[in-house]
């Protein structure tokens, strides 16, 4: 897929930073039906080209941010050997850089989050609550909360179960399917349906 084909999926002015990361690397980028386990996802290919994934249903300035991340996965790579951890010093360190290089890009209430943020990227998205809570403004609106927001002993639904949260530990909530009886552990900011 060509930049410029990617353009309806990108906030304005960001066509140049990626023309610079993407350089005279032969990357594939695939835009897929929205996935639950992952936003985007970087593979080195046998031929030497380079596969990123990315969701389609992602808002523009999430679809960049996601997009930096498996870049910053690319260079990371590229620049250190394939030896380093995927998600390790030197992955973070691009990715910061490349984050504060395409700041401008992203809208002014964004602009905090994204700079708190750079200063000790995650792997994960789901690690930061600020720009959790940024992107899911919009699902406020629905019956689903954060778990975090829930007390002890309540129960909610989650992918059709029913759970009771049993405890907290440390940042992380202890949580007990009542149809089986199974403990599972789950992050704050998972989005589950609060039963009354």
């Amino acid at each position: 897929m060509s930049i410029s084909l990617l353009e309806k999926y990108l906030p304005e002015n960001c066509l140049p930073y990626l023309k610079k990361w993407f350089g005279d690397y032969v990357i594939h980028i695939k835009i897929t039906r929205g996935r639950n386990s992952k936003l985007g996802d970087y593979r080195k290919m046998a031929d030497k080209s380079h596969q990123i994934t990315i969701n389609s249903t992602l808002q523009p300035p999430l679809f960049f941010f996601v997009l930096t991340h498996e870049l910053a996965h690319l260079l990371a790579f590229e620049n250190y050997g394939h030896r380093i951890s995927p998600h390790g010093v030197e992955w973070k360190n691009t990715f910061r850089i490349m984050l504060l290089e395409s700041f401008a890009v992203y809208d002014e209430d964004l602009k905090s989050i994204i700079l708190k943020f750079s200063k000790s990227p995650k792997a994960n998205f789901m690690s930061s609550p600020d720009l959790v809570r940024y992107f899911h403004i919009e699902d406020y609106e629905d019956e689903s909360s954060y778990i975090e927001d829930l007390d002890i002993k309540d129960q909610f639904i989650y992918r059709k179960q029913i759970y009771i949260i049993e405890e907290k530990r440390k940042k992380n909530y202890l949580c007990i399917q009542l149809g089986t009886g199974k403990k599972y552990i789950f992050k704050p900011l998972a989005r589950v349906e609060k039963i009354s």
